[in-house]
C-alpha cells in the first residue's frame, strides 16, 4: 500500500510521475501540480499526516456531461465558454487570486470575474483542459464553482439572504444585551463593584460574545482561512486578526482577573461589519436587478405544436420551423413569423418604449416582447440560442466582466492594500508598546488600525458604478457590450455619423424618375432584387413591376457604389452617378442610375427626411464638447444639404466604406454611429462603434454599443450615462482614498476606539454603493 502525494490516503497501484510523486486519481494529480506551480507547496507541510478527501474525477466527469449540454457554449473561434458563480468571493483580493490561478492554467484563454456579482466568464480550449479540472482548480484554492442558471439565481439569492439575516439577528440581539452589561461594568468602574459580581458579568459577556464571533462572524473566518492558505491577505483576515486578538486577550483578562475585558467591542465589531456586508449584499442585488430582468425572461416555457395539440417545453428545445402558440400574457422567447391571428406586443423590456406594437399574419416578431392581448400562431425562424433575446442576454452577462482600466488598476491596488494594513497594525502596536509599555492600550490601537482600513470600498468603487450604468442603459434600450465602453465613450472627443438611416429616417422614396424606352424593366428589376441596399429596395418598390426571373453571367456588389453584372455578353451597371459614369450630377437628392452596355437608360432621384430629433441631439453633443463629422457615400450636394440643415461643418461625400474606415483610423478618440450594414469596418476601427437599427442582428454583431430604439435620443443618453457613470466612479475612488487617508492616521494616533472603527469601515462601503445608485436616480 502506498500513499497519494495529495490526499495522503493509502491505495494500491498508484500513478507515478517523473519526479516520483504518486497519485490515486487524475484529480489529485492536477490539484497537486496546481498548488506547487502557484507557489502553494507549503500546503503539504501544513497538512502533515492529515488525510484529505480524494479530489476524484468520476463524479465530476458525470456532472460535466450535463453541464456541457446545458451551460457550455462555443465561441466564434471554436473555444468553450461557461458562465459560473464563484461562491466565497468577498473582495477584490479574492477576484485577483482566482483570476491569477486560473489564467496560469494551460488551456484557459480568458477569465473575467465581476466582484459585485461573483459571476465569472471562463473561455478555454477543450483539447487542452477539461471542465472538471477547471472546477477542481477553483475548489483547490478554497472556492466553489456553480454553473450560472437564471432560473436558480433568485433561489440562491433568497437562500443567502435568509442566512445573512439569521446571522445578523444573532449579532443584533447579543449587541443589545451585552451593551447593558457593559453599561453596568462602566458604572461599577466609577462607583465601585465587588470582584465576584464583576467576574459574573465578564463571564456572561464571554458567553454572549462567543456565538457572535464564531457564528455571525463565520464568513470572516472562512475568508481569512482562504487568505492564509493562498498567502493573499484580504479584508476578512484584517477583521479576524483584530477581533480574535481582542477576544483572546479578554479571555485571558477574565481568567487571570487582571485588566479590562473587551467582549462588547468584539460583538459590536463583528455585528457592525456584518451589517455593512448585509446592506452591501442587498444593494448590489438591486444594482444588478436591471441586468437580471431579461435573464428571468427565459424561465417561461414555450407552447409548441406536437401533432394536433400544443405542449409546453423549455425554450432551449424549440427548433427552427416549430409552430408556436402565443396567448395574452405570454413572453416571446424565439424569433418568429406570424402564421395566423393578430395581437399587440409590449417591447418595453428591450427598447423602453411603452407603446404596444401590432402584429398580424406575415409580420416578424423579435424575441423579448410580451403579448398584451390577442392570440397568434407563429413559425420559429431561429432556435433559442440564435435568437435576438439570447444574444442580448449573452451581451448583458458578459458586459460587467470586461473591466474598465480603472477597475483593473483598483483591483491591483486592493490586492496589496491588506498586506500594507497588517504591517501598519504591527508598527502601531510596536511603537505604542515601546512608548507606553501598556500592552492593553497598544493592542486596542492596533485592532482599530486593522478594522478601520477598508479595501472593500476601494474594490467596490468601480464595479458597482459600472453595473448600475449598464442596468440604466438597458432600461433605456441601450446595450453596452462591455463595461469598458462606458469608460471609452467618456474619453472620446469626436462623433462621426453615417447619413442614411442614422441622421435621416432611412425611408427613401423616389420623387422623380427618367426611364428611356430602350430600358428593359425586366432586366432592371432582376438586378435590383439582388441587392438589399435601401436605395435599391426603394427603387424596386417604386417600379411595381412583376418580372420574370433571369440569371446573370456575372454579378458583383461593390459596397458604397452599386452593382455590376454581365448579361448576354453585355456590361450592366447600377448605382451612383460616379459609378455608372454619369457626368455633371448636380442633384441635391440621392440618385440611382442604370446603364446597359455603357448607355444610361434610367435615372431615379430619391429623397429622405432628416430625423426629427437630429438637430437637437447634434446641438447637445456640441455643448458636451464633441467635434461632429458626417461621412456618406452619397453625392456632395445631397450630403452638403443635410450637413447645412444640421449645422455640421465637417462632412465628406462620395466616401466608400474603405475611405470611411481610413478616415476613422486617422482620428483619435472616435465614436462612430452607423446602421451596422455598410459601416462594419468603420465601426470596428472606432474607439466605440454604436449601431442603430431597432436591434437588428447585424448591429449586435458589428458594434460595441447597440441602440435598441432607432432614434438619436438613445445616442445622447448612452453618452450621458457613460459620463455620469465615470464621474461616479471617480467620486467613489476619491471617497475611498480620502476615507483611508484620514481614518488610518487617526487610528494609529490612538484617537479611535475599535467600535467607531467598525462603524466607519461599514459606512464607507455603504456610502460607495449608495453613491453608485444615484446614477439610476439621475436617469429615471
Amino acid at each position: 500500500m502506498e500513499k497519494c502525494s495529495h490526499c495522503n490516503l493509502e491505495f494500491e497501484n498508484l500513478q507515478s510521475d517523473a519526479n516520483g510523486n504518486k497519485f490515486c486519481c487524475n484529480g489529485c494529480k492536477q490539484v497537486f501540480y496546481l498548488l506547487n506551480s502557484a507557489g502553494f507547496s507549503e500546503f503539504y507541510d501544513r497538512r502533515g499526516d492529515i488525510s484529505l478527501t480524494p479530489v476524484g474525477e468520476t463524479k465530476a466527469l458525470k456532472e460535466a456531461k450535463t453541464i456541457y449540454e446545458n451551460y457550455v457554449q462555443t465561441t466564434k473561434d471554436g473555444f468553450s465558454e461557461i458562465h459560473i458563480i464563484i461562491d466565497g468571493i468577498h473582495c477584490t483580493a479574492c477576484v485577483w487570486l482566482n483570476e491569477k490561478v486560473l489564467i496560469n492554467k494551460d488551456g484557459i484563454l480568458d477569465v473575467n470575474i465581476n466582484a459585485s456579482t461573483n459571476k465569472a466568464s471562463i473561455i478555454w480550449d477543450d483539447s487542452q483542459i477539461k471542465l472538471p479540472e477547471i472546477f477542481n482548480t477553483i475548489m483547490a484554492i478554497g472556492y466553489k464553482a456553480i454553473p450560472y442558471d437564471a432560473n436558480r439565481a433568485n433561489e440562491r439569492y433568497n437562500a443567502k439572504r435568509r442566512e445573512y439575516y439569521s446571522r445578523l439577528l444573532v449579532g443584533v440581539f447579543v449587541t443589545m444585551n451585552i451593551m447593558w452589561i457593559a453599561v453596568a461594568l462602566y458604572g461599577g468602574y466609577f462607583s465601585g463593584m465587588s470582584r465576584d459580581i464583576k467576574d459574573i458579568l465578564h463571564f456572561t459577556e464571554f458567553l454572549l460574545a462567543t456565538p457572535v464571533l464564531f457564528y455571525t462572524g463565520a464568513s470572516f473566518f472562512k475568508g481569512a482561512k482562504t487568505s492564509l492558505k493562498t498567502k493573499v491577505p484580504n479584508m476578512d483576515l484584517l477583521i479576524v486578526v483584530g477581533t480574535l486578538t481582542t477576544y483572546l486577550y479578554s479571555v485571558y483578562a477574565m481568567l487571570s482577573r487582571s485588566g479590562e475585558v473587551y467582549f462588547e467591542s468584539v460583538v459590536m465589531l463583528i455585528t457592525f461589519v456584518f451589517a455593512g456586508r448585509y446592506a452591501e449584499f442587498i444593494s448590489k442585488k438591486r444594482a444588478n436587478d436591471s441586468l437580471d430582468r431579461l435573464s428571468n425572461f427565459i424561465i417561461s416555457d414555450v407552447k409548441v405544436k406536437n401533432g394536433e395539440n400544443f405542449e409546453s417545453i423549455s425554450a432551449n428545445l424549440v427548433k427552427k420551423g416549430d409552430t408556436v402558440l402565443i396567448n395574452s400574457g405570454d413572453k416571446i422567447l424565439v424569433d418568429a413569423v406570424v402564421k395566423s391571428g393578430q395581437a399587440s406586443f409590449d417591447y418595453s423590456s428591450l427598447t423602453g418604449e411603452s407603446m404596444p406594437v401590432f402584429k398580424q399574419a406575415g409580420d416578424e416578431i423579435t424575441s423579448g416582447a410580451v403579448c398584451i392581448n390577442g392570440s397568434i400562431e407563429c413559425v420559429a425562424s431561429t432556435n433559442f440560442k440564435s435568437s435576438f433575446l439570447n444574444k442580448i442576454i449573452n451581451l448583458l452577462e458578459n458586459a460587467p466582466l470586461k473591466k474598465p482600466k480603472l477597475e483593473n488598476l483598483t483591483t491591483k491596488i486592493s490586492a496589496i492594500f491588506s498586506s500594507v494594513i497588517l504591517v501598519l497594525g504591527a508598527i502601531s502596536f510596536t511603537l505604542w508598546f515601546l512608548i507606553t509599555g501598556n500592552f492593553e492600550r497598544s493592542m486596542v490601537i492596533a485592532v482599530s488600525v486593522l478594522i478601520v482600513a477598508c479595501p472593500c470600498a476601494l474594490g467596490l468603487a468601480t464595479p458597482v458604478a459600472t453595473l448600475v450604468g449598464l442596468g440604466v442603459g438597458l432600461k433605456k434600450g441601450i446595450v453596452f457590450k462591455e463595461a469598458r465602453f462606458l469608460e471609452e465613450i467618456n474619453s472620446c472627443k469626436n462623433v462621426v455619423f453615417d447619413k442614411t438611416g442614422t441622421l435621416t429616417k432611412g425611408n427613401l422614396k423616389v420623387k422623380k424618375s427618367e426611364i428611356s424606352p430602350k430600358c428593359d424593366l425586366n432586366l432592371l428589376v432582376n438586378l435590383l432584387k439582388k441587392s438589399n441596399h435601401p436605395v435599391s429596395v426603394a427603387v424596386l418598390k417604386s417600379l411595381n413591376f412583376k418580372a420574370n426571373d433571369i440569371s446573370f453571367d456575372e454579378f458583383n456588389e461593390i459596397l458604397g457604389k452599386g452593382v455590376s453584372a454581365k448579361f448576354q455578353g453585355k456590361n450592366i451597371k447600377a448605382g451612383s452617378a460616379k459609378f455608372v459614369g454619369k457626368p455633371n450630377n448636380q442633384s441635391e437628392t440621392t440618385s440611382y442610375h442604370f446603364s446597359f452596355d455603357g448607355e444610361i437608360l434610367a435615372s431615379f432621384y430619391l429623397e429622405d427626411e432628416i430625423k426629427d430629433e437630429a438637430n437637437s441631439v447634434i446641438k447637445e453633443l456640441k455643448k458636451l464638447g464633441f467635434n461632429i463629422y458626417l461621412l456618406s457615400g452619397d453625392s456632395e450636394n445631397v450630403v452638403k444639404k443635410v450637413a447645412i440643415n444640421l449645422g455640421i461643418k465637417n462632412f465628406r461625400s462620395n466616401f466608400s466604406p474603405l475611405q470611411k474606415a481610413e478616415f476613422i483610423e486617422d482620428l483619435k478618440g472616435v465614436i462612430m454611429v452607423g446602421d451596422g450594414i455598410n459601416d462594419a469596418s468603420a465601426l470596428s476601427l472606432a474607439n466605440v462603434g454604436i449601431a442603430m437599427g431597432s436591434g437588428a442582428n447585424i448591429s449586435i454583431e458589428k458594434s460595441d454599443v447597440v441602440l435598441l430604439k432607432d432614434d438619436l435620443q438613445s445616442l445622447k443618453e448612452s453618452i450621458l450615462i457613460s459620463k455620469k457613470s465615470m464621474r461616479v466612479v471617480k467620486e467613489n475612488l476619491l471617497i475611498s482614498f480620502f476615507y483611508n487617508a484620514i481614518t488610518i492616521p487617526i487610528a494609529m494616533a490612538g484617537l479611535m476606539l475599535p467600535m467607531i472603527a467598525a462603524i466607519s469601515m461599514s459606512l464607507s462601503s455603504i456610502i460607495v454603493v449608495l453613491n453608485s445608485l444615484k446614477i439610476r436616480r439621475k436617469f429615471k
